[in-house]
């Protein structure tokens, strides 16, 4: 019997918090100083990356499905050796399981077989007393779960908590608060990998003080103190190499390499032979990380140095050769979609890889890894090993799966079954070679031979420990010396350039004199706007209007605002809207046809001594203000500060001071702290805070302060996709608002951009709001970690856009190849160098770093 205190935290249904706050009790509890083990329900990978960051051990999974049953508790106990207590996280609702499987696989089972309390997090955002209802619901549906606590998750504040806790007759460990600085980003396939966000250190601390702080921990490890002794043996990966019967032919090295301790010393010094190798020493399995390939279970590098292998990671985003002796590849799964940029810039790993693949070194490739190996991903050059193309598709395959081999392969077998499991939105043709990997459901998928193995299938070697013995029989049978000198001639030559649309020569072709024109400088450069620069048939990432579609509600607003233009309009509603929005008076609001309005009353509201813009910065205020007879200082904040401002940069008898948050076209936010700090007796600042809506949680948003002296702008063009509609609005003190209203013309804003403010002042259009700012988020980073793959300078934004630093003729490259980005040298203090990308699509973002890699040379 082994004694191991554990709980399993588990939900009503997916969203409501289960990784948050699993990490962060698996956080909270080993800075208390408790040795904390950290396990997933289900065959996922990105959850365990996030509790190894929170517990300073491997994260691992438990799947009936990828290990069966009866190794459920054998790999907890494995896992959890040496620890004080397992935190297990589950997947999505707590008897969700396979599908047809009646709970097959799902949290309830998982926790059933390892005999395992649960605590269940629930999102009480919607609801209060009915969260009664729905515990007790989930407490009694199957006696042989116990629930033995709860935890309310997104409560909207002590009242409301208060009342969810008395409709609830289980001991409730704790209260979390609606946070969105907490929540991990996602990324087309979930998660984005612990790995992939350099901010997610600071998110862990941020999340342990709030379950520091909130939740009993000393509750919570009663409850775990609880679980029942375990009578099993923990899995053993020495034990279970040892176990499994040779192929035929495995030679005396191999067996005896097997029989080796996994603790033993190994020393890796000269591998050109694998014959020649002295005893001892192992050969090198070279296995892939870092940023494109984060998923692989802990167990199979476990297994293959039981084997006796050395497992060495390798990088394929920066490594430029393989480990020294290389006589066995890995390459697990994760992101090469959205890392390609960086991948096919890497050419000499692509050749290295593919010289090795050539030569016969013994390679298995699971998903991610596939795509590696094709030609290309998306028209971007991958390794070419093997004869297909790779591209991304709306489409998520997400699958258990039984899958057969129908040959004698690297891994494979006639006729065995394995089981797995697919999460892709990817699709490779031809799908298979002539010798499948493995058959699904009589459909061949993937491509192996007796040296490599590459499909999408995602295999625990826990489970089916014969794969793992294989490799490392193919690994130790191969001679490292065809790999130690690589020839470049044995790899293939990359695709062809990139093209999107028309063709290459078609867009120069086409837009010969329009190029001509966007090569030299505008005539008037204040007056520049993104629009002039995205031709008809190019890919736009000049324009920072957001390319999603228009919600159903906000088209429905304007479409039913033509039933009233038959009368002059009137704004006031739509004032009204807006003042409660932001939790200020209606006296406070006035209604805009767009920022460009608003710059322009400002501009004429006073004589102004001495007007100030801060640049680089949206030019349209400099443009309002000469229109009004005034010559706008400029107050320059320098790429070498970050494009910080510093206020005491601003001359003390400015009377006037225009400044961006975030900026266009930098994506600075300036704290609020620094806006404040420009506020002077006599002196006007206006604050344009046209992106601020697509910051999660406005952040640094001054728009409900009520500041004398401080003027907000704010524009629906970006974020709702509407720069037809024109509509924008001022918040300020009244005696300012009653100023500008003077100088507006009657009649400026049309019905339909008043029906477009009431629309977007609304609950729908807050909760769609929080999305697209998440989503942009998500987004950006896609194209930001391309570009940090490629060497390129660029600015940390908080805006739908980025400033990025190329060389000098960048622009006109990428405008020849389909692509149109905003030039940023009609920024006052920006040059030639500098462009501005606009944040889009995933999909869309890849090709588009593609194409960037490929110019860059």
């Amino acid at each position: 019997m082994v004694s191991l205190p554990r709980l399993v935290i588990a939900a009503p249904a997916s969203g409501h918090g289960k990784t948050t706050i699993a990490t962060g009790l698996m956080s909270a509890l080993s800075r208390r100083g408790s040795a904390v083990s950290g396990h997933k329900v289900g065959p996922d990978y990105i959850d365990p990356g996030y509790h190894a960051l929170a517990t300073g051990r491997p994260g691992r999974n438990l799947d009936p499905h990828l290990v069966g049953e009866d190794l459920l508790v054998p790999l907890l106990l494995h896992g959890a050796a040496g620890a004080d207590l397992a935190v297990v996280e589950g997947v999505m609702g707590l008897y969700d399981g396979q599908i047809g499987g009646d709970g097959f696989a799902s949290t309830a089972h998982v926790a059933a077989v390892t005999r395992s309390p649960i605590v269940l997090v629930v999102d009480v955002s919607h609801a209060s007393r009915s969260v009664g209802a729905v515990v007790h619901g989930m407490a009694s549906f199957d006696p042989s779960v116990e629930i033995a606590g709860v935890i309310l998750n997104k409560a909207g504040s002590v009242r409301h908590a208060d009342e969810v806790r008395r409709s609830i007759h289980l001991p409730v460990l704790g209260v979390l608060h609606r946070d969105d600085g907490i929540v991990a980003p996602s990324r087309h396939l979930g998660l984005v990998p612990a790995d992939e966000r350099d901010e997610a250190a600071a998110t862990l601390d941020r999340l342990t003080e709030r379950i520091t702080e909130r939740i009993d921990l000393d509750a919570v490890l009663e409850l775990a103190s609880r679980a029942p002794d375990l009578a099993a043996e923990p899995w053993d990966p020495v034990t279970v190499m040892q176990g499994v019967l040779p192929d035929p032919g495995l030679d005396e090295r191999s067996l005896v390499s097997v029989a080796r301790p996994p603790d033993a010393s190994v020393v890796v010094t000269d591998h050109s032979s694998a014959a020649a190798r002295p005893p001892g020493v192992a050969p090198v399995v070279a296995m892939a990380g870092g940023r494109a390939f984060t998923f692989r279970y802990a167990e199979t590098e476990e297994l293959l140095r039981a084997a006796g292998c050395e497992v060495v990671a390798f990088d394929p985003l920066h490594d430029t050769a393989l480990p020294p002796g290389t006589a066995g590849i890995y390459l697990g799964g994760g992101f090469p979609e959205v890392h390609a940029a960086g991948l096919s810039s890497n050419e000499p790993l692509r050749r290295a890889l593919a010289a090795a693949i050539d030569a016969g070194v013994p390679t298995v490739a699971e998903c991610a890894g596939l795509l590696y190996l094709c030609r290309s991903v998306d028209n971007a050059a991958m390794v070419g090993a093997l004869a297909a193309e790779a591209r991304m598709t709306p489409r998520l395959t997400l699958s258990y799966r039984h899958a057969e081999s129908t040959g004698s392969t690297l891994l494979g077998r006639p006729g065995e079954v394995v089981t797995g499991h697919e999460f892709h939105r990817t699709t490779v043709a031809p799908a298979s070679s002539d010798v499948p990997a493995w058959t699904v459901a009589g459909s061949p998928i993937g491509f192996a031979s007796d040296t490599v193995h590459a499909s999408y299938l995602h295999t625990h070697w826990a489970g089916h420990p014969q794969l793992a013995r294989r490799f490392a029989e193919a690994v130790f049978a191969y001679d490292a010396s065809v790999v130690s000198s690589p020839s470049p001639g044995l790899a293939p030559q990359p695709p062809s350039t990139l093209t999107v649309g028309a063709t290459r020569e078609a867009v120069v072709e086409e837009g010969e004199e329009r190029a001509r024109l966007e090569t030299s400088a505008p005539s008037d450069p204040l007056r520049h706007h993104g629009d002039v620069e995205a031709d008809e048939g190019m890919v736009d990432l000049a324009v920072n209007v957001h390319d999603g579609p228009r919600p159903a509600w906000l088209h429905d607003q304007l479409v039913a605002s033509l039933d009233a233009v038959d009368h002059y309009p009137s704004a006031s509603g739509a004032e009204r809207a807006i003042a409660r929005r932001h939790g200020r008076r209606s006296d406070d609001v006035l209604a805009t046809a767009g920022a460009a309005e608003a710059f322009s009353l400002v501009a004429r509201l006073r004589d102004w001594r001495r007007p100030v813009v801060v640049h680089p910065q949206f030019t349209e205020p400099d443009v309002a203000l000469t229109m009004a007879g005034h010559a706008p200082d400029h107050v320059l904040c320098k790429a070498s500060d970050g494009f910080c401002l510093d206020p005491d940069e601003v001359p003390e008898d400015a009377d006037l001071v225009v400044v961006g948050n975030p900026t266009n076209p930098t994506g600075i936010l300036h704290p609020v702290s620094t806006i404040r700090a420009l506020v002077r007796p006599g002196r006007l600042v206006v604050v344009d805070e046209a992106f601020m809506d697509g910051v999660p949680g406005e952040a640094q948003s001054l728009a409900g302060e009520r500041t004398p002296g401080l003027v907000v702008i704010r524009s629906l063009t970006k974020l709702w996709a509407i720069p037809g509609v024109r509509a924008g609005y001022v918040l300020a003190e009244p005696s300012v608002v009653t100023a500008l209203r003077n100088h507006q013309v009657p009649w400026s804003v049309s019905t339909t951009a008043a029906a477009a403010m009431s629309a977007c002042a609304g609950d729908e259009a807050a909760a769609d709001a929080a999305e697209r700012a998440r989503q942009i988020v998500v987004r950006r980073k896609v194209l930001t970690d391309g570009l940090s793959e490629l060497g390129l300078e660029h600015v940390a934004s908080s805006a739908p856009f980025v400033l990025v630093r190329g060389p000098v003729g960048l622009r006109e490259r990428l405008r020849s190849a389909g692509f149109a980005v905003r030039r940023a040298d009609t920024f006052p203090g920006l040059d030639e160098t500098w462009i501005r990308v606009a944040v889009r699509a995933p999909d869309v973002t890849r090709k588009f770093l593609t194409t960037l890699g490929v110019e860059l040379g």
